[in-house]
């Protein structure tokens, strides 16, 4: 496990478990006050701070497994563990406000009049609205820092606690002076408040089980890094989904026709490196080298699809092997670039003179021309490399464009 992610856990672990802490006091001080005092309020309320006890386990353990590094059952981590930590708990604020709407509409239909004898349960309901509150800003500072939805989750759970508390403290207040109705009017605004709550953890998570993009404005941002790189001509198919708190990209890079391969792989690192400075929630990403603007496809069309180097070669050879001039080269590049391929043929400085070059090369073009797939053919000679040939056809292409 990396040492971020160590301490990400141990961030996680330390506010769950000061959550507990006042969770577990704040339920036993509201059943043993709402007992004394005969307040059913306060005992519903007691039982809404224990439901959150439950919750905080569930973070423990999402949190544990949710942040382990890779392995071969899951190569892209245990991520949306805290996914389904988070559906869950959305679904626990949806079932807790339910009943909460329909304790208070029964109360209100059937006319019953909460009475409170003891103005003790108003101290501890205040008690309760002040420590949840405080509980709720700090699980959320922490779950911002660490980019953790299910602590941010976690932390809205703490908010549905302190307004429960707060339904109880006018619930108390109004039973005092007489207008037990505030009790079930509050309660059922609160309610709704926290299905809000819970729906809108609910959502979010589904978007992330069904691999939902990042928003356009972000998506632009990730565009205009990528194609800062030098080197980079344009960006397409470009592909974002989340996993808990990190995001996997996928994306296709734009470079000159005639580069190396290793010289377009370089490129694509360097923007890997640049996308995971600028956006730290980017961990993983796949990036595609592309020679063109092919729209490519993982499903391309097979009757586009060109041969591979063996049938090419022995395509090549029948055609050429006729031709006194034409031996094997040391060297044959193939470039496959606008659904043709062009053909660079390297031979060594003795085998074929400099003013037989143009005609040699129209000559094998000549006999290959009944090829579908063949655009063009170049002869190189002498002790040139494959690089420095592509470097010459490069500067050659842009002359001609210019």
């Amino acid at each position: 496990m990396s040492e971020n992610k160590a301490a990400e856990i141990r961030a996680a672990n330390k506010i769950t478990l000061i959550g507990m802490l006042v969770n577990a006091l704040n339920a036993l001080a509201k059943l043993l006050v709402g007992i004394w005092a005969n307040s059913s309020a306060l005992i519903a309320d007691a039982i809404h701070s224990l439901s959150d006890l439950l919750s905080d386990i569930l973070v423990l353990a999402a949190t544990y497994f949710g942040r382990q590094k890779p392995d071969k059952d899951h190569p892209y981590g245990h991520d949306r563990y805290e996914t389904l930590a988070t559906l869950l708990l959305g679904t626990i604020l949806i079932a807790v406000a339910g009943a909460l709407v329909w304790d208070s509409i029964s109360r209100l239909l059937a006319n019953q009049i909460v009475i409170i004898p003891n103005a003790l349960a108003l101290i501890v309901a205040a008690l309760s609205v002040l420590s949840k509150e405080w509980i709720y800003r700090y699980t959320l500072k922490i779950a911002k820092q660490i980019n953790s939805k299910l602590l941010e989750a976690n932390a809205w759970h703490h908010r549905t606690d302190a307004l429960s508390s707060i339904v109880v403290f006018v619930a108390i207040t109004g039973s005092l002076l007489g207008y037990a109705w505030l009790d079930q009017a509050a309660a059922i605004i609160v309610g709704v408040l926290v299905a809000k709550m819970g729906v809108e953890l609910i959502w979010e998570s589904l978007k992330e089980l069904v691999d939902t993009a990042l928003p356009p404005e972000e998506t632009a941002k990730i565009y205009s890094a990528a194609k800062a790189v030098a080197g980079v001509r344009n960006v397409h198919h470009l592909r974002t989904r989340t996993m808990g708190s990190r995001t996997l990209l996928d994306i296709h890079l734009q470079v000159a026709p005639y580069l190396s391969v290793s010289e377009g792989h370089e490129i694509g690192v360097w923007v890997a490196k640049k996308l995971r400075d600028d956006f730290t929630h980017i961990s993983d990403i796949t990036f595609h080298i592309d020679p063109e603007d092919d729209a490519e496809t993982d499903n391309p069309d097979p009757t586009k699809m060109l041969p591979l180097r063996p049938e090419i070669m022995a395509q090549l050879h029948q055609c050429w092997q006729g031709d006194t001039d034409y031996e094997k080269p040391h060297h044959i590049t193939l470039h496959y670039l606008d659904l043709s391929l062009d053909v660079d043929l390297f031979y060594p400085a003795d085998q074929i003179e400099a003013a037989q070059i143009s005609a040699f090369e129209s000559r094998l073009k000549a006999k290959a021309e009944h090829l579908p797939w063949l655009r063009n053919v170049k002869v190189w000679i002498g002790h040139i490399s494959p690089k420095e040939a592509a470097k010459k056809r490069q500067t050659h292409q842009t002359a001609r464009k210019i």
